[in-house]
Order: C-alpha cells, then structure tokens, then sequence
C-alpha cells in the first residue's frame, strides 16, 4: 500500500503549482470546447435532411440528460449565481426538447398520407 500511497502523492501538484495547474486546466477545457464546437458543425452541416428527425431524437435525449443535471444543480444548496445559471439551463434544456418534439412532429406530418376522398384542412 505505501507504493500506492506514493504514487497518489507524487501525482498531487505541489501548493506553488496550483495556480499553473488551475490555467492548464482551463486552457484544456476551453481547446476542448472549441474543438467540440468546430467538429459539431462541420458534422451537423453535412447531415442530409432524411436524417433531420432522427438527429432530432438524438438531441432531445441529450438534452433531457442536461434537464436533469440542471434540475440538481438548482436544487442544490449554491449560491444564489450558480442557482440561477442552473435555472437558465433549465429552461434552455426544456425550450430545446419542446421545440424538437414540436419540428419532429411537424416533420413527420409533412410523410403522412391522407385516405383518398378527404379533403385537407
């Protein structure tokens, strides 16, 4: 166990790095982020529009995932600032499902066939 023990420690930063540890952490995240964003629409952009309703889907899952982070964030005991960003998020979550579901539906109406001898309303 003191092999373990050791590795752990030598894997901790030391106090005067902390600050150059915290930047590289943040330099990761927003090269992550950027790279994320430019892949995402390079892939979105290239969708066909057949495949539009299933992507759909994909994006109302994810998001639900979001709602439910979001609903834990802003039930949590934070501070009022990381409430109400939890309470944005949520309500982008929830205006992003609703809005799919409604252009998945609006799309699907689009493939219907109607039975022959009623008129379109």
């Amino acid at each position: 166990m003191t092999g373990i023990a050791a590795l752990l420690a030598a894997a901790q930063p030391a106090a005067g790095d902390a600050a150059a540890h915290a930047s590289a952490d943040f330099t990761a995240m927003v090269y992550v982020f950027m790279l994320a964003t430019f892949i995402g629409l390079g892939v979105v952009t290239r969708v066909s529009r057949l495949l539009h309703t299933p992507l759909m889907s994909i994006t109302n899952a994810i998001s639900a995932i979001a709602v439910v982070g979001s609903i834990v964030i802003t039930g949590l005991d934070h501070p009022w600032y990381i409430t109400l960003m939890g309470a944005i998020a949520l309500f982008a979550s929830m205006t992003n499902i609703v809005s799919g579901f409604l252009i998945t539906d609006r799309m699907l109406k689009m493939f219907r066939t109607e039975p022959r001898g009623e008129a379109r309303r």
